[in-house]
């Protein structure tokens, strides 16, 4: 449900983030999500700029458009930008009239990527949902964050971060029955407090989902929050840094692994065009890691190498245990990777035509999943 309040809030983003009336913003996301229609399409005219719709994104004729029709903003979700700096290099890619760039989902290494090829553009991350009854905004400019938390922020809106036991897919209670604040640096469910200032509306003509998204006695007897169903981590600077979704998230070893975090650190492996992290049932444990990957053309998978870097950058319990290999991973029609179909498959090469792959942490390297080493693995002769 968006009201007539929610749309004007929604639309003041993107001014809030310096867009201007003189500007020419980009966007080629579809209108049928909020972030192209409420902050790209409504934003336009709310302050009276101009907006360049695509009708679908292209990374080759990203930088042309912006060019030809003199863009000073554009909007990004999701891996759009990786797939920008991922196009081939090319001479003059640093002459373009972009300014800002205003969206959600940008991965660390991405920006850094981004700004090194292309020019000192500023970058306005920021994180909500459709139905959310609050948002963040990196103002700063803070590599990574999806916003800061300050005195201001709380007094309008009331949110806290909440342990939450991933097994069991439900927030950790204390012996009164109430929830608990996680500590700076660690992840927590993001819920925000529902009151006349920042209100959910929920779903049109669905009362039982909309009532799934209410968290109720979280701190104190009859209050509701708002469940985002995602996993954000505050540093002792108050920046946030969105961690995962509850769904993706699983858990292995006894410790929490956050999918978005193993990907950040993995994609920055050379032969890597793509990858996608989830995690896969085991006879005798819930969930191990496993990673789908999309090479880059003229590469080959590289174990090793891939092993090494996991072993440097990650505990040991983040390490994936498994690797696919796909000619393209799954998305959907606002750039976020599917994850469902992935896990439902897990890593039975009786199943997949793929290349598959089991972590030998032996030897160090990841070497070919056959149907001898499946079997070990079912009845529980192969230890991960």
């Amino acid at each position: 449900v968006i009201t007539e309040k929610k749309l004007l809030l929604v639309a003041s983003l993107a001014r809030l983030c310096g867009l201007r009336a003189s500007d020419v913003l980009y966007t080629a996301l579809p209108l049928y999500h909020s972030a192209a229609l409420l902050v790209g399409l409504a934003g336009c005219l709310e302050v009276g700029a101009t907006c360049v719709l695509r009708a679908k994104f292209s990374a080759s004729h990203f930088w042309d458009d912006c060019r030809r029709y003199n863009v000073t903003v554009i909007q990004y979700v999701g891996e759009l930008m990786r797939y920008i700096c991922n196009t081939p290099e090319r001479p003059g890619e640093r002459e373009h009239g972009v300014r800002l760039a205003v969206g959600n989902g940008m991965r660390a290494d991405v920006w850094e990527k981004f700004l090194r090829r292309f020019g000192p553009v500023t970058i306005r991350e920021f994180y909500g949902a459709t139905e959310g009854n609050a948002g963040f905004v990196n103002y700063t400019g803070k590599i990574g964050a999806v916003g800061r938390v300050n005195v201001f922020l709380k007094k309008f809106v009331s949110f806290e971060l909440i342990r939450y036991d991933v097994e069991q897919d439900e927030p950790v209670r204390d012996e009164r029955g109430f929830c608990t604040p996680v500590r700076p640096g660690e992840a927590g469910l993001l819920v925000v407090k529902i009151t006349k200032a920042a209100p959910f509306h929920g779903y049109a003509g669905d009362p039982e989902k909309t009532e799934r998204k209410i968290l109720r006695n979280v701190f104190a007897k009859g209050d509701a929050f708002f469940n985002t169903g995602d996993l954000l981590m505050m540093d002792r600077e108050q920046f946030l840094y969105f961690q995962d979704r509850v769904g993706d998230t699983f858990r292995w070893k006894g410790e929490n692994v956050a999918t978005t975090e193993v990907e950040n650190m993995l994609s920055a492996v050379s032969f890597i065009q793509e990858i996608n992290v989830y995690g896969v049932s085991v006879p005798g444990k819930c969930c191990c890691g496993m990673a789908a990957v999309r090479l880059r053309a003229g590469t080959r998978f590289e174990g090793e190498r891939l092993a090494a870097r996991a072993r440097a950058c990650l505990p040991s319990y983040a390490v994936p245990r498994f690797v696919r290999i796909q000619e393209a991973l799954e998305i959907t029609g606002t750039f976020k990777q599917r994850k469902g179909n992935l896990v439902r498959e897990g890593f039975d090469p009786n199943v997949i035509t793929e290349p598959l792959f089991v972590l030998d942490a032996a030897k160090g390297t990841y070497v070919p999943l056959s149907a001898a080493v499946y079997r070990d693995i079912l009845e529980m002769r192969l230890k991960l």
